[in-house]
């Protein structure tokens, strides 16, 4: 049997790549919460509608295992600054790539790995961002406009993160972005209502999969052709075609000698109508 790396990134559903990660949980203890499926779904509409180059594929099995060694309370116990390289230790035991591990060991820069993978710029700014927009124990939830500030001011203002404008760009956009429930609802709020409201993890992937995905991927499709449609309205006219006339006296203009045109515009109405033998008035 292949390990475990090979048939996590052979799966390409992200649903089931989820369910994946969500038994190996079961199985071994790792940390995966409802939060870490909220980063991952974030994540990919990142990737996706910012037309990020990147291999999704391997980014967002990345962001599913980057918090795997992660505790509850991780401040309090003294873990925030160990977590993510005892993260990517274990999973170089489940058989992914040197360059892999290191990706999800920059997840946050206690480490100081570098030079940086530019994914694991990715996998920051989601990160960061998705934990303000979350209740915790010791705070409530930011709003979106107030984490977003938090992000760029606070949490990576002294990093140099490729990604972070791009990112903030991105989830401004997202707020004015909406699918249809008894009213239009931005996908953000939805996204962070399901979180919050369905019951555990594996109800909240299916939740997702079954019911949201298809809606919002309809949502990001038709605002990409409103704006595409806004940009083409907004270019200028061409310019109607210049007559001859108007050409011969551009011609003029640029032929001028000591304030003379080397044609007069009768002379040029004569050589238009052929009617001239192409004789320069004195």
């Amino acid at each position: 049997m292949d390990d475990f790396a090979t048939y996590i990134l052979e799966e390409r559903s992200l649903s089931q790549k989820m369910l994946i990660t969500y038994y190996l949980s079961k199985k071994t203890g790792i940390f995966f919460d409802k939060s870490i499926v909220l980063k991952t779904e974030i994540a990919k509409l990142f990737i996706e509608y910012m037309k990020i180059n990147v291999d999704e594929n391997v980014v967002l099995t990345a962001m599913l295992l980057c918090n795997c060694k992660k505790i509850e309370n991780a401040q309090k116990i003294g873990k925030l600054e160990t977590f993510a390289k005892e993260g990517a230790e274990y999973l170089s035991t489940l058989g992914f790539s040197k360059r892999f591990c290191k990706m999800c060991e920059e997840v946050n820069r206690y480490s100081g790995s570098t030079p940086r993978e530019k994914e694991s710029d990715i996998l920051e700014v989601v990160d960061q961002f998705t934990g303000l927009i979350l209740n915790r124990v010791e705070r409530d939830a930011f709003s979106t406009e107030e984490a977003l500030v938090v992000l760029k001011e606070r949490n990576l203002k002294y990093t140099d993160n490729r990604y972070m404008e791009l990112f903030i760009e991105f989830i401004k956009e997202l707020e004015h972005i909406t699918i249809r429930e008894t009213i239009d609802v931005p996908i953000i709020k939805k996204l962070v209502h399901l979180h919050n409201k369905e019951a555990n993890v594996k109800t909240l992937i299916a939740t997702l999969s079954n019911q949201y995905a298809e809606k919002i991927n309809e949502a990001l499709n038709k605002n990409e052709k409103s704006k595409a449609k806004e940009m083409l309205d907004q270019v200028e006219p061409k310019t109607a075609e210049k007559t001859d006339m108007e050409k011969m006296k551009e011609l003029a203009a640029a032929t001028k000698k000591t304030s003379r045109a080397l044609f007069s515009d009768d002379t040029a109405k004569k050589v238009l109508n052929h009617k001239s033998k192409y004789k320069v008035e004195e």
